[in-house]
């Protein structure tokens, strides 16, 4: 039975990768996708990885209708054997409402890859309707870290190399890139709630998991402990 599969994690974990590698393997086997993205890093009509990968995609921006591109497409002699539907935390609920109908009406699988939640941890609203309609709900298994080594689960964006978490929910930007003047950065949870990126981290004189030590007072006691003599 064909199925609409959401694909989620943090931000460089290796979703556009994964809709690049079901892309490939498919069509060697003589299948034909049609592959949609929004606000793909690579720019407008381009399906891309952080490894160097690209290849050419429908750019579905707001309004666009995926139901009735398909449609559309097989009226006019097209062939479709699946859909690959990129970026889908940008889509409206509208759309992800148009990819369960082409999974139900047409019978063909679509493969959504998305970022469940945005920097201030709110769920973007395709990705909340994907999970209220998804088949299936896929985590991803390359676990992105944060800078401590941690398994990183939250999205934090960066202004002028500082963390924010007030704005626009959709800003378009890459991770690691200290130098742009929005950038994100992935980050377990206790590190984002510490608003504590790799930056902050490596300019703190002290580490943020060391409690405040009172200093040694003058007449030679520290916590009510006499000095040796």
């Amino acid at each position: 039975m064909p199925e609409l599969v959401f694909f989620s994690g943090t931000m460089d974990c290796g979703k556009s990768t994964l809709a690049l590698q079901i892309e490939h393997n498919r069509s060697a086997r003589g299948l034909q996708g049609m592959i949609y993205t929004r606000n793909d890093r690579a720019g407008e009509g381009k399906l891309s990885s952080r490894l160097g990968l690209v290849t050419e995609s429908v750019e579905a921006g707001e309004g666009f209708d995926f139901y009735a591109h398909v449609v559309g497409h097989l009226s006019a002699g097209g062939r479709a054997d699946y859909v690959i539907a990129d970026e889908a935390q940008f889509l409206a609920p509208e759309q992800v409402d148009q990819l369960a109908r082409i999974v139900d009406d047409l019978e063909l699988d679509v493969f959504a890859f998305g970022i469940t939640t945005d920097f201030r941890t709110k769920l973007f609203p395709g990705s909340q309707r994907l999970v209220e309609l998804a088949d299936r709900i896929e985590v991803l298994q390359v676990e992105a870290l944060c800078w401590c080594g941690a398994r990183a689960t939250h999205n934090a964006r960066t202004v002028g190399g500082q963390m924010v978490v007030e704005g626009a929910q959709v800003v378009v930007g890459d991770v690691n890139q200290p130098e742009a003047a929005v950038g994100y950065e992935v980050l377990c949870r206790r590190h984002h709630r510490r608003r504590l990126t790799s930056a902050a981290a490596r300019a703190a004189t002290l580490s943020p998991d060391v409690l405040p030590v009172d200093p040694e007072p003058a007449n030679g006691r520290a916590n009510g402990v006499s000095a040796p003599v």
